[in-house]
């Protein structure tokens, strides 16, 4: 590869994997007076939030450069992993602990 196919790749790489909210963050910003937030539902959510993200293993790109282009395939498939489960997570936590309509960044995504 060029230099400047690997640039572009490097790029592709790092843009693809999308954000999703930490667990423990969505949680934070839900309203506490909600009808739903003192369910036992949702309390078993809460705590599910966070044990996910005490769980959650940080994956660094600097590892994944080391390994070459094949590394950073295996840091960007392994991020992007990590933000479709967060993104669930966060789309239960809400089914379970808010009335409210779903969020844009949460609409779209499969149960």
């Amino acid at each position: 590869m060029t230099r400047i196919s690997q640039a572009i790749a490097f790029s592709l790489i790092c843009i693809l994997p999308g954000c999703a909210t930490s667990p423990t963050d969505y949680v934070a910003g839900l309203s506490q007076q909600d009808p739903k937030w003192q369910t036992p539902e949702c309390e078993k959510m809460r705590k599910a939030a966070l044990d996910y993200d005490a769980g959650e293993q940080r994956i660094y790109w600097s590892a994944g450069a080391v390994l070459g282009p094949y590394g950073l395939g295996l840091a960007a498939a392994g991020k992007e992993h990590q933000a479709k489960e967060r993104k669930q997570l966060d789309r239960e936590i809400h089914l379970q602990c808010s009335s409210q309509p779903f969020p844009k960044e949460l609409q779209g995504t499969n149960p």
